[in-house]
């Protein structure tokens, strides 16, 4: 009986994953799986400028009476680039902006802050691999239910596993990420806010953070 007993209590263990009912600190999990964009270009730039436009609009068109003004609280190359890009997206749209501050004008500020991770972080970006059905043709194998009809489609030619594959930055998972921050507000209150995180690529971390880029240093001497 004990035999049998220490036998269903392994099998409880060993189906439970082994896992204890109390530990000293919270169990590492990971979060599912989500996306995020990768920064590489001016023009990526643009592209965020006016989606943080587009999600601004609503309070933007409640408050069309008064004026904008766009700021931010950074000097770096991205920073400019993403006000002048805000200033185009908006002007486009018919909106009244300022060139320097007034008192009945409503603030967009842009504030963003670099982050540094730790080195050889994990990426798994791909859900099945290639598998050869015939000379040239070849199927994404692995794949789960919600994209099944990948794994069904016979892809034909090396081009065509590249193409299922382009959406992923290639390399590894980049170290230096951005917060971008972008307020509609006045001197009392928010009208509206939005936070986005992107990655950056880790050499031209001096684009986006002042404090990596590089400073000069000159000797003085008496005559």
């Amino acid at each position: 009986m004990r035999f049998r007993a220490g036998l269903a209590l392994t099998g409880a263990l060993a189906m439970s994953g082994c896992a204890v009912p109390y530990t000293p600190a919270p169990v590492a999990t990971n979060f599912p799986s989500t996306q995020q964009a990768k920064l590489q270009a001016a023009a990526h730039w643009g592209a965020i400028a006016r989606h943080m436009a587009g999600q601004l609009a609503p309070s933007l068109k409640a408050n069309a009476r008064r004026p904008l003004y766009v700021t931010s609280q950074q000097s770096t190359a991205f920073a400019q680039g993403v006000s002048a890009h805000l200033v185009t997206a908006l002007v486009n749209d018919g909106y009244v902006l300022v060139k320097v501050p007034d008192a009945n004008a409503l603030r967009i500020e842009l504030d963003t802050q670099v982050v540094g991770f730790a080195p050889n972080r994990p990426q798994y970006k791909f859900a099945g691999e290639r598998s050869a059905l015939v000379a040239g043709a070849w199927v994404l194998t692995g794949i789960d239910h919600s994209t099944l009809w990948l794994a069904s489609a016979a892809i034909a030619g090396q081009d065509a596993y590249a193409w299922f594959r382009s959406q992923f930055a290639n390399g590894a998972t980049p170290r230096t990420e951005i917060i971008v921050n972008l307020s509609l507000a006045d001197d009392s209150r928010y009208y509206a806010r939005t936070t986005s995180v992107y990655y950056t690529v880790d050499t031209d971390r001096a684009l986006y953070d002042a404090a990596s880029q590089p400073t000069k240093t000159f000797a003085v001497r008496n005559h």
